[in-house]
């Protein structure tokens, strides 16, 4: 049978792939209506932009802590009870914002967070090959990007509600006539009252989101899924992570990795105080950051078409270097010219992620899933490195220039990383 023959989803696995796919969408939500939340609860709590950006620590620990785990669960058991799981997790960390607004905590919207997260990183590590054994292995590429297109679907989403139902409802960000917070100059009273609003309304949407979750628990723990095939091999865990540690192509892979989450994770989280810093506010400056989404989705489609005609390695290197450049301009132009740099970095990240994932796992065989989940691993840098971005931002100025800007100078270095893996991998496929 020809290969354009064959059809990408088999009649006997579509309502399976349907429900499977919508949870790429269910995730990208959760990554992109958390990343504002470092403006808000630094608004809210009064804290510091370093403090807060321990949203992000929780967020992408999470991933760093159970990816691994959630893939030898999968290993052992199955596909549809990795989901589930995942789905549990995830559903306990979004309901634990009730209580969490209710004693006013930070610390408890960090454990919620990293709470949900270890479902996240479940849900990552199942999907990607669930959605890969759902029919023949000649369409199992597009059969992937088919899934995937939903999850900026799920992206877009979590930004607008973030932008019209968080930041732009929150009292503690409201400004009188000359541009100065209302927030700072209340008594002690009228700030409790405003503080348990706002959380309220940071609250709401995580909540709901939960009962959405346990929803596709429900849904999905009652549909009948494809069973995987048994592996042949008898080859232990601890003999694939050895192959692992061995193969420099892989170990670069999950290095690059990393840091490039840390930098997309940097550049979509700050895009909020960079435009602060030229006196837009957080729920216009959260615009820009859908803005910046759509690009990056125009961008996905332009680098999948050029990957006709140019190496993946190739393209991979030279969107690195694209992005390099559109970061000095962040740094060194103030006004709106290096808010809209930092907008179009977006479009060079594009293709970064699941090209380092691509290059990363070739050839890799019975790794394949636990390499994935050392990948998956890797967006640790999406914890590590904002809260040092959040410390250069606190400083207030360097120089001549604002601290917000020169802290750009982290996504710079990473993307200089994201170039050098995609040189040397380009270097060893022509050799």
């Amino acid at each position: 049978m020809k290969a354009h023959s064959i059809p990408v989803v088999a009649k006997n696995v579509i309502v399976p792939f349907v429900l499977i796919t919508s949870l790429f969408a269910l995730w990208g939500f959760a990554n992109d209506i958390t990343n504002p939340m470092v403006a808000a609860f630094g608004a809210v709590m009064e804290i510091s932009t370093a403090k807060a950006a321990l949203v992000q620590l929780a967020f992408y620990g999470g991933y760093a802590t159970m990816a691994i785990p959630a893939a030898l669960f999968v290993r052992k058991y199955s596909y549809k009870k990795g989901i589930l799981f995942g789905l549990g997790l995830y559903a306990t960390g979004a309901l634990l914002f009730y209580p969490a607004a209710q004693f006013e905590e930070f610390g408890f919207f960090l454990l919620s967070l990293y709470i949900l997260t270890f479902g996240l990183a479940f849900l990552e590590t199942t999907a990607n090959p669930f959605i890969l054994s759902m029919g023949n292995p000649k369409t199992a590429t597009r059969r992937l990007n088919l899934a995937q297109a939903f999850n900026p679907i799920g992206s877009l989403m979590g930004m607008f509600v973030a932008s019209s139902f968080i930041l732009s409802n929150l009292e503690s960000d409201k400004t009188d006539a000359a541009g100065n917070l209302i927030f700072s100059t209340l008594d002690a009273a009228k700030k409790a009252a405003v503080k348990s609003h706002d959380l309220m309304i940071i609250r709401d949407p995580y909540v709901i989101l939960g009962f959405v979750v346990i929803a596709m628990f429900l849904i999905i723990f009652l549909t009948k899924m494809p069973d995987r095939e048994k592996s042949t091999s008898n080859s232990k865990a601890i003999d694939s992570f050895k192959r692992l540690i061995a193969n420099l192509n892989y170990r670069e892979g999950v290095i690059a990795q990393m840091f490039y989450v840390g930098a997309q994770i940097m550049c979509w989280t700050f895009i909020i105080q960079y435009a602060g810093n030229l006196g837009i506010s957080k729920s216009t400056a959260q615009n820009y950051n859908i803005l910046a989404m759509g690009i990056f989705l125009t961008g996905r489609f332009i680098s999948t078409f050029l990957m006709k005609y140019v190496n993946s390695k190739k393209l991979l290197a030279i969107f690195g270097l694209c992005a390099a450049c559109t970061t000095l301009g962040v740094i060194f132009i103030e006004g709106l010219m290096g808010l809209y740099l930092l907008i179009t970095t977006s479009v060079f990240m594009s293709l970064m992620f699941p090209t380092i994932y691509g290059v990363a796992l070739d050839g890799l065989g019975e790794d394949t899933s636990l390499g994935a989940a050392g990948l998956v691993m890797a967006i640790v840098g999406g914890a590590l490195m904002p809260p040092l971005q959040g410390l250069i931002i606190d400083m207030g100025s360097i120089g001549s220039l604002a601290a917000v800007n020169v802290s750009f100078v982290l996504p710079l270095i990473c993307f200089c990383v994201v170039t050098i893996y995609g040189y040397r991998a380009f270097k060893k496929h022509v050799i």
